[in-house]
């Protein structure tokens, strides 16, 4: 459920989540699908102006890699370029060829519950991937969300590629909403889990839930041992629904996060802190909480994954169907964060950084809130500075 308050009235409580959660997914049909990045279109709302001269940056859609996926949601680049993408509803995992396009299902993981905001979502590679061959997965069962690794035998005829999942961390809450649900290896091998608080909003603040929270563990799912709590895989606390997770040129981590009503955020995430969730939305300015170092208006943003390209973040927006450029110098915004491709390509699921100025970004007009055509969804390679 995106926004709160959502005023039908039906007969199930699934039924009201899916009817407030279809007030996300508005759409701009006109200008769809074409090739052209539209200009910067303005600061975020509410986020002060920086000092010294705007840094413009530059958008252009160098092609589309490949479409007609289903419900995608995680992605992550191979080593030889191609591109594995999970589908959120049909809890396949499937190798999309980095020139051609051509899509390999390589298999499916078991147990997923796709409902909701629920289903297979985030993926990652090991970072010893070229020997281990292990594929992450974070997932929504009938229980709970988990992370499991599977290793990836291309031996195997397609579809029957990944073997059964090992799970290593299970009993992550789970809800119709905000499952969380991004994973990825940071710089330091560890890996890391944004999750959600599943509309159970004292969870961001219990140490002792994995909700509304964002994880660090090591590869077998152990709690990192510098975490800010040797026994604990907790990293950061006070989260809404984590959904981006990236890492900038000198390792510092930044997290894009879903709002209730006034802010969406981008987060500059430091060990054990607090930001603030269910206290504080946006910049509250209130002891013992951090403050977001960007936020959004909820209809210009609804913000999902993050990666970092040519000195920026770049952040697709869901309901705000753009893809934002944040500037950075050092743990802040150079200057105001710009927008590109507004309504052009409905709503933005991922972003993946590949070499030098260029990235991928996935569009999510199939996950039951936009309004899909013929060819949804889409990964675009886009030039970018």
């Amino acid at each position: 459920m995106r926004r709160p308050g959502a005023t039908a009235v039906v007969a199930t409580a699934v039924l009201l989540l899916a009817t407030a959660c279809s007030s996300d997914g508005g759409r701009t049909p006109s200008g769809r699908g074409t090739a052209s990045a539209s200009g910067p279109t303005g600061a975020a709302s509410g986020s002060p102006s920086p000092t010294g001269p705007p840094a413009k940056g530059s958008v252009k859609v160098a092609g589309t890699v490949t479409e007609g996926l289903k419900s995608p949601w995680g992605a992550v680049a191979l080593p030889d370029g191609d591109v594995l993408v999970s589908s959120r509803d049909e809890a396949t995992i499937t190798r999309v060829d980095g020139e051609s396009g051509k899509q390999t299902q390589i298999g499916s993981v078991p147990g997923v519950a796709a409902n909701g905001e629920g289903g297979l979502l985030g993926i990652a590679v090991s970072p010893d991937f070229a020997a281990d061959r292990q594929v992450y997965a974070y997932f929504t069962t009938d229980s709970d969300n988990r992370i499991a690794r599977l290793r990836y035998d291309e031996q195997r005829p397609a579809g029957q590629q990944l073997g059964a999942p090992d799970t290593i961390l299970r009993d992550i809450p789970k809800g119709v909403v905000h499952n969380g649900g991004r994973i990825a290896f940071g710089p330091d091998k560890m890996l890391y889990a944004g999750t959600g608080e599943v509309g159970q909003t004292g969870l961001s603040q219990d140490p002792a839930s994995l909700g509304g929270k964002i994880l660090r563990m090591t590869p077998d799912g152990r709690p990192a041992p510098d975490n800010p709590r040797p026994d604990s895989l907790v990293y950061s606390l006070g989260h809404r629904n984590v959904q981006g997770l990236a890492w900038d040129a000198d390792k510092r981590l930044w997290a894009s996060e879903f709002g209730q009503s006034t802010w969406d955020e981008l987060n500059l995430i430091r060990p054990g802190e607090n930001y603030g969730w269910p206290d504080v939305e946006g910049k509250g300015g209130k002891d013992g909480f951090v403050d977001p170092v960007a936020q959004w208006k909820t209809d210009e943003a609804s913000p999902s994954g993050i990666a970092y390209a040519e000195g920026s973040i770049w952040m697709a927006g869901l309901r705000g169907e753009r893809l934002w450029r944040i500037p950075l110098a050092g743990g802040e915004p150079s200057a105001a964060p710009q927008s590109f491709l507004k309504s052009e390509y409905g709503r933005l699921r991922t972003v993946v950084a590949t070499s030098g100025p260029q990235v991928l970004l996935i569009t999510s007009e199939t996950d039951g809130r936009g309004s899909p055509e013929s060819g949804d969804d889409r990964i675009l390679r886009l030039e970018v500075k």
